[in-house]
């Protein structure tokens, strides 16, 4: 089962448009998925619960998550994190980091349409969070590509009979 190389990696979660889709611990005791716009700088994922959101409380109450960006056509690659988000910001500071949300913002909108979209949502408060990926179990992978076998898209782990 091929992987995605740390360049490769990278380059895939610096494309615009792919959604992370972020697993919680609900506080009803049941999971919680996501899929929320991010933005991957300094090897940690960066996402930004609403005050509002559920699955803000969720990550107060259990920080431990489980991130997965993928796409469904081409290669078809996929990075899966697991780990504890780190609360960075809390409600209330945001104009500390509205660069940053600046930047997750202009991967899912058009850019002269990023300032337009902070401006009618400013007054919403939002918590900072990131994922550091050295500090996480991080698995990728992609279909197999020119010259590898086309057959080897399961991990060995999944095989009964020791391939």
């Amino acid at each position: 089962m091929p992987g995605l190389n740390d360049d490769e990696a990278a380059a895939f979660l610096a494309e615009r448009g792919h959604l992370m889709r972020l697993g919680t611990h609900g506080a009803d005791g049941l999971p919680r998925v996501v899929p929320i716009w991010f933005v991957h700088e300094e090897d940690a994922l960066w996402f930004t619960p609403r005050a509002k959101s559920a699955w803000l409380a969720d990550l107060r109450e259990d920080s431990a998550v489980c991130a997965t960006i993928d796409a469904s056509t081409g290669s078809m690659r996929k990075v899966v994190a697991r780990g504890r988000a780190e609360l960075v910001h809390d409600l209330g500071e945001d104009d500390v980091w509205r660069d940053r949300y600046r930047r997750i913002a202009e991967r899912y909108t058009p850019v002269e349409f990023a300032d337009a979209y902070i401006e009618d949502t400013i007054a919403e408060p939002r918590a900072l969070f990131r994922l550091v990926l050295a500090d996480a179990d991080v698995r990728t992978w992609r279909m197999p590509g020119r010259g590898e076998d086309p057959l080897a898209v399961w991990g060995k782990q999944y095989y009964h009979d020791g391939r």
